[in-house]
């Protein structure tokens, strides 16, 4: 293949390209079931578990027509045996057309692109990038507003960890947002990701502080949850994990476009008063990985809007 379609990272994207695959997410959105890959074979390797995301791309890969094969659970394939990443990608790449793969380590998902001769799309690698997620959060974000471009995005919890937030960023360089980074200070946001806005010209506010007027302004409330897992001190996140939970009571000041996003799964951060207001869309978000994830295997696979919509 001369031309290496994987898809890594959120950054290497341009604004034309982001653009692009939102018009093919909302074809699919229009026609979900297409039979374009008929006779291709999609490998889902999750080195890592997942649910939601492992799901969505096969299921994007069975409405489009496509086999599936892979693994959900690391520990019945042969690297329990010693099989190196570099072996399996290799062996694999010999079954299939494309793989999509979670991976535990950043920058996993580079190095198997590096080598593969057939497309790597990333479903996730370690804290580092979740280039899906990202794509499903742009569409979501385009259908709820209308527009990318001029919005005020409030990013809430964790985050220090949470990759879908620090690819979230990247993406939207090309649109003039406005973030509000609303965490405690042990998740607050990395200097590397501050850097980076500075670098882009994104502006940015940060809070500690989480209530109606703070959240007054959002267009959109970008909900992560706080990982008890990433705390040392247990007594600290007994501190701030109740700190950062929404309820229907804090939407008093709401704009009425504002809506409220979560990449789920959500544990107590969205309070379930909240899931009956106009504003939660968490759920549709999650609906929209098919549309997006179809739009990916097929971009990778060098099929274009124009075939599909044959």
């Amino acid at each position: 293949m001369s031309e290496n379609r994987s898809l890594v990272s959120i950054a290497g994207l341009t604004r034309e390209k982001i653009l692009y695959l939102m018009e093919m997410a909302s074809e699919f959105e229009r026609h979900p079931n297409r039979k374009i890959l008929d006779g291709r074979v999609v490998a889902t390797l999750f080195f890592e578990p997942s649910t939601r995301t492992r799901l969505s791309f096969e299921t994007a890969a069975n409405r489009l027509g496509a086999r599936v094969i892979g693994f959900a659970d690391p520990k019945i394939t042969s690297g329990t045996k010693g099989e190196t990443l570099k072996d399996t990608i290799m062996m694999v790449s010999n079954y299939s057309d494309v793989i999509v793969m979670r991976h535990y380590l950043e920058g996993a998902a580079l190095y198997a692109s590096e080598l593969s001769p057939v497309p790597i799309v990333n479903a996730g690698d370690g804290a580092h990038q979740h280039p899906s997620q990202t794509l499903l959060d742009l569409y979501t974000i385009i259908q709820t507003q209308g527009t990318l471009e001029n919005l005020n995005i409030y990013l809430v919890g964790d985050l220090k960890y949470g990759r879908t937030v620090h690819s979230l960023i990247m993406a939207m360089r090309h649109f003039n947002p406005t973030f509000h980074f609303i965490a405690p200070k042990e998740l607050a946001m990395p200097e590397e990701y501050k850097q980076y806005c500075d670098e882009h010209g994104i502006r940015y506010v940060e809070h500690e502080d989480f209530n109606e007027d703070v959240i007054a302004g959002a267009d959109i409330l970008y909900m992560t949850r706080v990982q008890r897992e990433r705390f040392s001190d247990l007594m600290e996140y007994e501190r701030v994990k109740d700190v950062y939970v929404l309820n229907a009571a804090m939407l008093s000041k709401a704009k009425p476009n504002m809506r409220i996003l979560h990449p789920l799964p959500r544990v107590n951060e969205i309070a379930q008063d909240v899931d009956n207001t106009p504003y939660a869309y968490y759920f549709e978000q999650a609906r929209n990985g098919l549309y997006a994830r179809e739009a990916i295997i097929c971009d990778v696979l060098g099929i274009t809007l124009e075939d599909i919509k044959k």
